[in-house]
Formats: structure tokens, C-alpha cells, sequence
């Protein structure tokens, strides 16, 4: 109990200090903010099946990246942003169930290179597509959520509150607990009677429905989607260092490796190439000496003595 009410007091305190922020921050940061809340759910939904699954998946901009392009397609084609992000979603959520059916009934490795394979299948159709992707270069859209970045980083806190209750909660439900399970040892929980399968097939679901609403409206926060944002392989690798950085099986943990990874990348722009360095150097080193994440060593009962 005092462990979640540490981490009940440590989220009302996060979140009250992120509704007050447009109060004290500019435009500049609040949109910096806004792109991390975003990814703060692509984090979150991989770390849905990674951490509690067991499945490796290095290919989420996959599932974001189809969401993302099903919408800014649909919104070219003349349809408001709310329908358009329903059927990237739905675009995301149907890619993904096509994707895990064969996958899941890969052992080791093997489910991790067919998702490899399938972002890079992906990127390889909006390049030969590119009259009506945009390839490379990107496809804009005609709609936008908003002009301004106050209204936008409320856009984008409410969804992540909201993803979030919502991936907490089916984490530490009946389901989350068989896919922990499952993900542990995947042969005993057959045997106890659990369908692993099936219960692995709806965390790939629920993952893609989560990152796939996120990538539209990451595209529509933006105004485009690009390869860049929304399905180069860097992005997988920078949501495995948050996941991991924040807390693996944490859900929560994912939100707060996003923000640092993002604002930290900005913090320190100034000092050019090095970067990338300063932000990985320390992202690794909580990574060795913290196991449990940032969010573990914080919640981490301290010994009185």
C-alpha cells in the first residue's frame, strides 16, 4: 500500500506542477513538453508488451507510423480530424492484429525481427508511394488541432492522463497480471490454464490502438508526418532508453524517461554534437547502476537507519 501511495502522491504532484506550467513557461517549451507527452504514450504502449508480455518489439513506429499516415491521409481526402483519427487507429489496430498473428507464434528473437522487418517494409511504402505519402520528405495536412501552444499542450497532457490511467490500470488488472505472467514464464502459464496467445494478441491490440492514436495526433499537433517523426528507427531506440531509463513494468516510469529524454535533448542543444552523448551517458549510467529505473530508485523505500 505505501508503495502505491507513493506513486499516487508522486503523479497528483507531477500533474498539478504540468497543469500549472503555461503559467510560468513560454510558447517554446510548452511545445517541447507537448512533443514528450506524445511520446510519453508511444512509451508507454510499448512498454504494454514489452515489460509485461515479454515480447521484444522493436518495430512500435510501426503501429505509429500507420496511424499517423491513415490519418493524414484520410484528412487529404477531405475528412474532419475526428474521423480521421479513428480510422488511423483503427488502420493501426488492424496492422497490428495482421502483424501479430503470425508473429506471436515465433519463440526468442525471431517475434523482434518480424517487427524490425515490418517498420522497415513500411518505409520502404511511403518512399515507392511518394506522390501520395510525400516520401522522405513528409505529407503535410490541411487541419491542425491548434494554432496555439497553450490549447496544444492541453491537447496533449489530457491524453497522456488520460492513456495513462488507462495502461495503469490493465496492468494491474486480472489481464496485466496473466501477461506478466506469460511474460515470465510462458510455458508454466500455459499450464496453469491461461491462454498465452491470446492474451499476448490483445496487449499487441491494445499497444497499437494507444500508438496509433498518438501518431495522428502527433501528425496533426505538427501538421505533417514524416519518416523523421514518426517511423524512423531511432525513435524505437530512444522509446526502449525511456521505458528502460524510467522503469521497465512501470507504465508511469515510461512517461517520466520520455520527458527527460526529450527536455534534456533541448536543455542541451547548445553544446551541438555532444548532445546526444550527455543525454545517452546518463541515460545508460541510471540504466547500469539503477535496474529498476529512475522511477524504481524513487519509490524505493529507504531504510530509517
Amino acid at each position: 500500500m505505501s508503495l502505491l501511495r507513493n506513486r499516487i502522491m508522486w503523479a497528483a504532484a507531477l500533474l498539478i506542477i504540468s497543469i500549472a506550467a503555461p503559467g510560468w513557461l513560454g510558447a517554446y517549451f510548452l511545445g517541447v513538453l507537448t512533443t514528450a507527452y506524445y511520446f510519453g504514450v508511444f512509451a508507454m504502449s510499448w512498454d504494454l508488451l514489452f515489460g509485461f508480455a515479454g515480447e521484444v518489439n522493436f518495430g512500435p513506429t510501426f503501429l505509429i507510423g500507420v496511424g499517423a499516415y491513415g490519418a493524414g491521409l484520410m484528412n487529404n481526402a477531405g475528412y474532419s480530424i475526428p474521423i480521421s483519427l479513428l480510422a488511423g487507429t483503427a488502420a493501426a489496430v488492424v496492422g497490428g492484429l495482421l502483424l501479430a498473428l503470425p508473429a506471436l507464434r515465433l519463440r526468442g528473437p525471431y517475434f523482434g525481427l518480424v517487427t524490425l522487418v515490418a517498420v522497415l517494409l513500411l518505409l520502404d511504402f511511403i518512399v515507392i508511394f511518394a506522390s501520395v505519402t510525400g516520401g522522405e520528405i513528409g505529407m503535410m495536412v490541411p487541419d491542425v488541432l491548434s494554432v496555439s501552444a497553450t490549447l496544444n499542450y492541453y491537447y496533449a497532457l489530457g491524453f497522456l492522463v488520460i492513456s495513462a490511467v488507462i495502461l495503469y490500470g490493465l496492468s494491474r488488472s486480472p489481464v496485466g497480471l496473466i501477461l506478466q505472467a506469460t511474460g515470465q514464464d510462458r510455458i508454466e502459464a500455459a499450464a496453469l490454464g491461461f491462454n498465452v496467445t491470446k492474451h499476448k494478441l490483445a496487449a499487441f491490440c491494445i499497444s497499437a490502438f494507444f500508438s496509433g492514436l498518438a501518431g495522428g495526433l502527433v501528425t496533426f499537433y505538427g501538421g505533417l508526418a514524416s519518416v523523421d517523426t514518426v517511423v524512423s528507427l531511432a525513435i524505437t531506440v530512444n522509446i526502449v532508453i525511456a521505458v528502460v531509463f524510467g522503469g521497465r513494468r512501470t507504465i508511469l516510469g515510461a512517461i517520466l524517461g520520455s520527458i527527460f529524454l526529450i527536455l534534456a535533448g533541448e536543455l542541451l542543444r547548445p553544446i551541438g554534437q555532444l548532445n546526444t552523448f550527455v543525454v545517452s551517458a546518463v541515460a545508460l549510467a541510471v540504466i547500469i547502476f539503477f535496474p529498476d529505473g529512475a522511477l524504481g530508485w524513487l519509490l524505493r523505500p529507504r531504510d530509517p537507519t
